[in-house]
């Protein structure tokens, strides 16, 4: 048996992460609804829960114009351009930084869970931060492909 690698493992994690965040803000701009408005929400007879007016903020934000939605999508495309490189990054630092990756799943994962579809996303975002700091902690790094350069794909 083989070791665990943790940053490989937290990089698959993390690009389904953020591929489910950039579905969930998708489904989030037709069926918006602000998730802890059940917190301070008040229950009323006709109409049930109704949120209070202290989430006043986040109902703008969420359900009137959604702006939260579009930018976690934004970040989970971010997140999806370092996980799975576009040729722009690949092999540049921010690329093999573990810490750049944490730092984006972090508002990934700080966004996502304010809006109803985003709970999911938030709960893998957290475990691909938990992975990575784990492979932080152990020393791991992302080598650079130096013995590949150039061979274009032969073997």
């Amino acid at each position: 048996m083989g070791n665990l690698i943790w940053h490989e493992y937290a990089r698959y994690v993390s690009i389904t992460a953020s591929a489910y965040a950039v579905w969930a803000s998708f489904f989030a701009l037709f069926y918006r609804k602000f998730f802890w408005d059940f917190v301070t929400g008040i229950l009323r007879d006709p109409g049930g829960l109704q949120p209070s007016n202290s989430d006043a903020i986040f109902i703008t934000l969420i359900v009137k114009f959604p702006v939260i939605p579009i930018f976690t999508a934004i970040i989970a495309l971010i997140n999806l351009s370092i996980e799975n490189p576009l040729p722009l990054l690949k092999g540049s630092s921010i690329q093999r930084s573990l810490v750049v990756r944490v730092v984006v799943l972090t508002f990934q994962a700080v966004l996502a869970v304010l809006f109803y579809q985003g709970t999911n996303v938030t709960l893998w975002s957290l475990v691909a931060i938990f992975c990575y700091v784990r492979a932080i902690a152990l020393g791991e790094q992302m080598a650079e492909a130096k013995g590949n350069r150039g061979s274009g794909g032969r073997a």
